[in-house]
């Protein structure tokens, strides 16, 4: 948790510079669903905080950072840290993604691991609605899914 404040704070320092918005995490969707019961991977409903800090590169194009911590599929405490890059594929619709650092006890044996994570997001003035896909792979990440999240944007 000290961790988080610090990436918090250094995420924040710049943020004249960039804009700064609260994720509130909290829902995914099992594609084989017989499998995630299996695995007890059986929690669609996953609350949990975290920040974004965001800065345009050029007029199509945003970098981003985030950290955050959220209750995962097995019910435990996944903290995450990555950033990517995100394209305005339109006026709201952006495409892209990035590295994500995870960890938690309910994947890689609760070690943490780096995944690729593609994100679809679409904007409204002060909220955007994320999706990302996590697909299966071996035994770090035993089943597909998808994970839901929404950015409140800080007022400047």
């Amino acid at each position: 948790m000290k961790y988080l404040a610090w990436i918090a704070a250094a995420l924040l320092a710049p943020a004249a510079q960039a804009d700064v918005g609260l994720n509130l995490y909290g829902a995914s969707y099992h594609f084989d669903r017989d499998k995630a019961k299996e695995l007890g991977l059986t929690n669609e409903r996953n609350p949990g905080l975290g920040i974004r800090w965001r800065k345009p590169r050029s007029e199509a194009m945003d970098w981003f950072l985030d950290a955050g911590f959220y209750d995962d599929s097995a019910s435990n405490t996944a903290k995450l840290l990555g950033g990517g890059a995100l394209w305005h594929a339109t006026k709201g619709l952006r495409l892209g993604g990035g590295l994500v650092l995870l960890q938690s006890k309910t994947y890689n044996n609760g070690d943490a691991f780096i995944a690729p994570a593609p994100v679809a997001a679409y904007e409204w003035r002060r909220v955007t609605v994320n999706a990302v896909y996590f697909p299966k792979w071996r035994d770090v990440n035993r089943t597909n899914q998808l994970g839901f999240w929404l950015t409140v944007w800080l007022p400047d």
